[in-house]
């Protein structure tokens, strides 16, 4: 059964609905009744409708009541109004009460807060709302793809807030130790670590600007130009291929600022608490449908701090990364029959060593990766051809949705997102350069953008689907882990999750379950999408005590 739910002021409604959508036992309850009200039709195994998530399900949680199944009905209106799958459109499409929400504060809102909101979608919005998308997807000719990517999509969003409300298991003093073996004892406010102050002195010495203050970047070109250094930016890869005493410290310098900036002791102060590391994550915050993340840095943990994230007593960490994803989601999507079985062969880049498409396995990994993101030049040029002949299905897949992204056309992921329209800008100029006045100068720069823009698409169908792939995985593992049950009440709980990758808490006794589980549910995404259709998802499965044993 379906139960709608929604604020009504200092009161929260809560509706069953019958077959057609419709209300058919509604209540008005207090704010402080919900979690008992929840947990009691919890044990019916309903869908809960409500507009978002994020604004419900942490109060919820900090209650201790979770949900099994919910749609989230601002996830699914932001798919649906823009989906090429969605052929009738959702009556509410200009209705600006269901477009994105800024993201919740960075505090944990309490059942009162949510009283507060400002929300003013009643009961009877919601309920229309989720009759119009419900219409919407049943007239459309992919009514089961874009189902399913609903049910991901809010699945992904009850996953975003208990990954938050769980945390990541992190040890505080190991996270301090591992600062000052790399950056020297903690510095007091605005001055810089020892180690990062030594490596200044050496760029300052070997470029002779006794005076150079290495995080300016205009100052630091300067210098660089005055000894001789003649590059354009300070960025890593173009220093990276200069010759000069001051680029080994220097860039060993920005690498130790990243992490003291990113990841140091006032990350520390702010992030982790009660030893646990509690990021906010947007689910489907990237136009591909990928995540992102609301403070803290939740995506983008460097390799240095792993060795912090370490499991609680009688634990271990599962940790779980799908080996390279795309490309086997490319060969699924396209039906490609030599790159599937290329893929149940293992490490994919080295059967395409085996099939002769490249020399060794770093040209291969350089030559797919040049057909997913539309490399012409270089390595990635020159084994174009031979990936051309060896799987012609998925090389024609992304040259098509590129020729489509040139030509200023919406691309489709495989379960339904869309891609946005190049910008009114880029669409001017795309005309202008047709007419007989334009300049050289003008098309030149309108082909430009065009293949600018075919290389987005080229790889939105890609990476779109890859998400898409990754939501189910995560769905079905959340659902997998729920019926293991716990040891000495310690269940087994999803703490990280990054494009590709998990992390599960398991206890001890626990582990083998959770690593299968890990495994079983990455093959029922692969057919939840793709059906019998012979790709291999891969996956790299570690249990191990701290993050950075994973390898």
């Amino acid at each position: 059964m379906d139960v709608a739910l929604a604020a009504a002021g200092e009161a929260v409604e809560v509706a069953v609905l019958d077959r057609s959508g419709r209300t058919s036992q509604g209540q008005r309850i207090a704010w402080t009744e919900l979690p008992a009200r929840v947990r009691e039709l919890e044990a019916q195994g309903p869908r809960w409708v409500w507009a978002d998530t994020g604004r419900v399900y942490p109060a919820l949680l900090d209650a201790g009541v979770a949900v099994a199944r919910c749609q989230d009905l601002r996830q699914c209106h932001a798919v649906l109004v823009r989906s090429t799958y969605a052929t009738v459109p959702l009556p509410s499409v200009d209705d600006a009460r269901w477009g994105a929400q800024e993201p919740a504060p960075d505090a944990e809102p309490t059942l009162l807060d949510l009283a507060d909101t400002g929300d003013t979608l009643a009961l009877v919005d919601v309920v229309e709302e989720h009759r119009a998308q419900q219409a919407t997807v049943a007239a459309s000719p992919y009514a089961a793809r874009l189902r399913l990517l609903l049910a991901a999509e809010s699945a992904g969003a009850l996953v975003a807030a208990e990954l938050t409300h769980v945390g990541l298991p992190f040890d505080a003093a190991e996270h301090e130790r591992l600062l000052t073996s790399l950056l020297g004892p903690r510095p007091l406010p605005g001055v810089r670590p020892r180690a990062m102050e030594d490596l200044a002195d050496q760029v300052r010495d070997a470029l002779g600007a006794p005076t150079l203050n290495p995080d300016s970047a205009p100052d630091l070109l300067r210098a660089l130009h005055s000894a001789g250094v003649a590059v354009e930016t300070t960025r890593q890869w173009e220093l990276s291929q200069v010759e000069h005493p001051a680029v080994g410290p220097l860039l060993e310098y920005k690498k130790l600022a990243r992490l003291h900036g990113a990841n140091g002791w006032s990350w520390l102060s702010a992030w982790v608490v009660g030893g646990r590391f509690r990021p906010g994550y947007i689910p489907s915050g990237v136009v591909t449908g990928r995540w992102a993340a609301r403070g803290g840095g939740a995506l983008q943990l460097p390799k240095q701090i792993r060795g912090a994230v370490v499991a609680d007593p009688g634990c271990v960490l599962v940790v779980a990364d799908a080996a390279q994803l795309e490309p086997r989601v490319l060969a699924a999507m396209a039906r490609d029959e030599a790159m599937a079985t290329a893929t149940r062969r293992g490490d994919l880049y080295s059967a395409l060593v085996d099939d002769g498409v490249a020399d060794t396995r770093a040209h291969a990994k350089v030559a797919m990766l040049g057909a997913l993101y539309g490399a012409t030049s270089g390595e990635s040029g020159r084994l174009m051809p031979r990936l051309v002949r060896s799987y012609p299905a998925a090389t024609a897949y992304v040259e098509q949705a590129a020729r489509a992204g040139e030509a200023g056309e919406v691309v489709t992921t495989w379960l339904g997102r869309s891609s946005p329209a190049p910008s009114e800008a880029w669409q001017e100029a795309q005309r202008w350069s047709a007419l007989p006045e334009a300049g050289p100068d003008e098309r030149r720069q309108a082909r430009t953008q065009a293949r600018d823009w075919g290389r987005f698409t080229r790889n939105f169908v890609v990476q779109g689907t890859a998400a898409e792939w990754a939501l189910c995985w995560l769905a079905d593992l959340r659902r997998q882990l729920a019926a293991l049950g716990d040891v000495d009440a310690r269940p087994p709980r999803l703490v990280y999750f990054l494009h590709d990758e998990v992390i599960v808490e398991a206890p001890t006794a626990l582990a083998g379950a959770v690593a299968d589980a890990v495994r079983a549910s990455a093959r029922r995404a692969g057919q939840l999408l793709f059906g019998t259709f012979p790709v291999e998802f891969a996956l790299d499965v570690a249990c191990v005590d701290r993050y950075s044993d994973a390898g």
